[in-house]
């Protein structure tokens, strides 16, 4: 099984949420939930303010595997790449609109007889602080 990878490859992908990324994300989810739309009320919280949708923040780590499975057929891989899920999500600190997060993707296991690799995935904030941590996983799906 070629996988077109390597333990320890890795990617990164940045972006700084915006009210509209918000907005689209609530459009999008059906998630309006005050803490991410109601600046009056996400003030008088634990959290002083409006955060960003989880599925927001994950979504970053879906570009990363994007770029991993493009990689991956790029070096001439067996199959295509597709996510199989995340595990283990933790969202360990708010992202706040303004903060420019980080989603980082490391590949650290690969099994060649289930098609698969496993990966670390985090999101940093712009002060270094986890924002969120998981697991990836991805199988290359033979040809039908």
């Amino acid at each position: 099984m070629r996988f077109g990878l390597e333990i320890g490859d890795a990617v990164s992908f940045a972006r700084t949420v915006t009210d509209m990324d918000i907005a689209l994300c609530a459009a999008i989810t059906g998630d309006f939930d005050p803490l991410h739309m109601d600046a009056d009320y996400a003030r008088e919280t634990a959290f002083g303010g409006r955060i960003a949708h989880g599925s927001l923040v994950l979504g970053l780590c879906s570009t990363c595997a994007s770029l991993i499975a493009q990689r991956s057929i790029a070096a001439g891989a067996e199959g295509t790449p597709a996510s199989l899920g995340y595990d283990r999500v933790r969202f360990l600190k708010p992202a706040f609109i303004g903060d420019t997060l980080t989603a980082r993707y490391m590949v650290e296991a690969l099994d060649a007889a289930a098609r698969r690799s496993d990966s670390r995935i985090e999101v940093l904030n712009q002060r270094g602080e986890t924002v969120l941590a998981g697991r990836h996983v991805m199988k290359w799906v033979a040809a039908l």
